[in-house]
């Protein structure tokens, strides 16, 4: 899909253009729905003890979490390229808020899984945000833009890892006792959720021209039917699953932690709940900066190299990220252990702005569709990652180990995705008509 009057740059503090109020609405929804997302899993030590649950059903509600984000990423991709990011958003804020709510009245084992998997759907948010800012932004800086977005989203996984243990605190001394404690916390949670969903209705617009229906009705764009094509013609490209399996090297393993840290912090260390859930904080906190490096060299590696330059810096963040994990694995001494793993942190955000700097230069017809492919990888990963978490006769760090060597594997796959010469100068051409359009606008701007 083609869109004109994509912004150039990214300016934080003005809100007044369709481009920037859609960024700032983005990753607010986004951190919102990660915060909703993964709320509970600081409590988990709270709750294991209330639902008297196993490390296999433990296992079970981490797979759960994130195992129903596949089927919802892929359908997600294809409904903004159907009806736009705008309303796609609104109706998954606000329907996925009631699993968010529902999981406080969870009485038992079964009920928590139901739960704990329903609220894995909102998960798909991501796939919006990434739409949203790649129809918005210009290729001299659509890296930086998604990566931002999506890092300043995630870094709602870990805020709720600070923030739900000091608001179950605040709960417990109010009265509640802890079997209303977290169940309040959720309840509030999945409630701003619901209302941010209609304020995303309110506030934003599908492209920089407008809304997808208006531009229809217009015939500046294509019809829902002709669009119907491109989850099968982004199905069809081997680049687009080499993707997939790469974000779930990092975007799934970024999933996995968020969902063991505080356990691991509190069974391999010794800690009590509130100081768990501030070091496991530390490592979703990253994504304030990170992940915005990785989509900052994935741009600046684009300037200089082209496509395949962006390519290249995603295979290096990722065999470093792969190492960094293999080293905090072995770690038995705390502060190594937080070093370590605020190293792999850096890494594995840097790698997913690094593989959305590449994700929409694939197919910008199939935006949607390869974005929700490439992002269901993420989940996928994790769910896959889940099961070594899960295994009896593996310990926390020996899973931790392992996915350590299968990250650095991954990096080899990034073998196999590449631009042809016709994509190369395309994207070369576009990059030096932002630039133009920049110069010309500074010397309006200095002429005035």
């Amino acid at each position: 899909m083609e869109v004109n009057h994509k912004a150039t740059k990214i300016n934080l503090f003005n809100f007044s253009t369709p481009q920037m109020r859609a960024f700032h609405m983005s990753w607010f929804a986004f951190f919102l729905c990660f915060f909703a997302w993964f709320g509970i899993a600081p409590l988990m030590a709270v709750v294991r003890e209330e639902l008297s649950l196993t490390k296999a059903q433990i296992g079970n509600t981490i797979i759960a979490s994130v195992a129903i984000t596949i089927v919802a990423r892929l359908f997600i991709g294809w409904l903004c390229d159907r009806i736009g990011p705008r309303i796609t958003y609104t109706w998954l804020l606000v329907l996925g808020a009631l699993p968010v709510m529902g999981i406080g009245f969870a009485q038992s084992y079964e009920t928590f899984l139901l739960f704990r998997l329903g609220i894995g759907a909102i998960g798909a948010s991501f796939v919006i945000t990434q739409y949203h800012t790649s129809v918005m932004f210009a290729s001299n800086c659509v890296g930086t833009a998604n990566a931002t977005s999506a890092g300043w989203g995630n870094l709602g996984g870990g805020v709720t890892q600070l923030v739900m243990p000091l608001v179950f605190s605040t709960l417990l001394a109010l009265g509640l006792g802890e079997f209303w404690g977290w169940r309040v916390a959720m309840v509030f949670a999945g409630s701003v959720c619901m209302l941010t969903g209609i304020a995303y209705f309110f506030l934003t617009q599908d492209t920089p021209d407008g809304n997808f229906k208006e531009l229809r009705e217009k015939g500046l764009m294509r019809s829902a039917k002709d669009n119907g094509g491109t989850f099968m013609e982004a199905c069809k490209d081997y680049r687009v699953w080499a993707l997939f399996a790469i974000y779930g090297a990092c975007f799934g393993i970024e999933l996995t932690i968020n969902n063991i840290a505080a356990l691991y912090y509190i069974d391999y260390f010794d800690m009590g709940l509130k100081a768990a859930g501030a070091l496991a904080a530390c490592f979703g906190l990253m994504n304030l900066f990170a992940r915005t490096l990785g989509g900052i060299f994935g741009d600046k590696f684009g300037a200089k190299y082209g496509l395949k330059g962006r390519v290249r810096w995603l295979a290096i963040a990722l065999t470093v990220e792969g190492f960094a994990l293999m080293l905090f694995s072995q770690m038995t001494v705390l502060p190594l252990a937080l070093a370590t793993m605020i190293l792999f942190s850096l890494f594995v955000q840097m790698s997913e702005g690094a593989t959305y700097s590449v994700v929409p230069f694939i197919n910008k017809r199939a935006l949607g569709s390869v974005a929700g492919i490439v992002g269901a990888g993420g989940n996928f990963g994790a769910v896959s990652a889940g099961f070594l978490f899960k295994a009896e006769a593996i310990t926390w760090p020996q899973a931790l180990l392992i996915l350590g060597v299968l990250v650095t594997c991954c990096a080899g796959l990034t073998a196999f995705v590449r631009f042809s010469e016709a994509d190369e100068y395309a994207a070369a051409a576009e990059l030096e008509r932002r630039n133009e359009v920049d110069e010309s606008l500074a010397a309006e701007a200095a002429s005035a």
